[in-house]
């Protein structure tokens, strides 16, 4: 049976290297760790890398209407909606912090609302990477940006982290993996427990 591990981010070298884009980067980060490349499947309005019954999503449509992508490849490939997961950021988070969630809200994120909507239905699970916020900057503006320099020290960090988190999924399931992922912080070497 299939699983799906959608990342979210905007297409385009101007969006390449933002925030927004964190979704974008840990499915590359993935795909050369499983040794898999991304191509454009037009059908499908999404690039897809596939090793063997796992496939791997970015969305090509702009993220607020992601849920065009991600339902076009579950029907295409007849994934259920229990071997979904989505890799977006969040600004709830504090930079460096994961968040596992078996199902939840789209919390302001426009394109876990359009996924939603798509597939009418919350109960699919998330991997949520903390991007934090800056309140002197609005908030398009800091998701549209790149990383400041002491992030970008950080990110090879980040991405390396959140490989393992998703290998952890595939091997033991979301549930047994929620534990372990909600505790790894960026910077502070693997966790342990879980």
């Amino acid at each position: 049976m299939m699983y799906l591990i959608v990342g979210l981010g905007n297409p385009g070298d101007k969006y390449k290297d933002t925030r927004h884009n964190i979704g974008f980067q840990v499915l590359e980060a993935l795909a050369k760790k499983r040794g898999c490349t991304f191509r454009f499947v037009p059908s499908l309005e999404g690039e897809i890398a596939k090793d063997g019954e796992l496939l791997l999503l970015k969305p090509m449509t702009y993220m607020n209407l992601s849920g065009q992508s991600v339902k076009k490849t579950m029907d295409y490939y007849k994934v259920p909606l229990q071997n979904v997961l989505v890799v977006t950021d969040d600004i709830y988070i504090p930079f460096k912090r994961f968040r596992l969630r078996l199902e939840g809200s789209a919390g302001g994120h426009n394109g876990l609302k359009n996924i939603e909507q798509c597939l009418g239905s919350k109960e699919y699970s998330r991997l949520r990477v903390g991007i934090g916020q800056d309140s002197r900057i609005e908030l398009k503006d800091y998701v549209l940006d790149n990383y400041r320099k002491e992030e970008k020290e950080l990110l090879p960090d980040l991405l390396e982290k959140a490989v393992l988190i998703l290998g952890k999924v595939l091997e033991l399931g979301t549930e047994k993996t929620l534990q372990y992922a909600n505790s790894i912080e960026v910077g502070m070497g693997e966790q342990k427990n879980g």
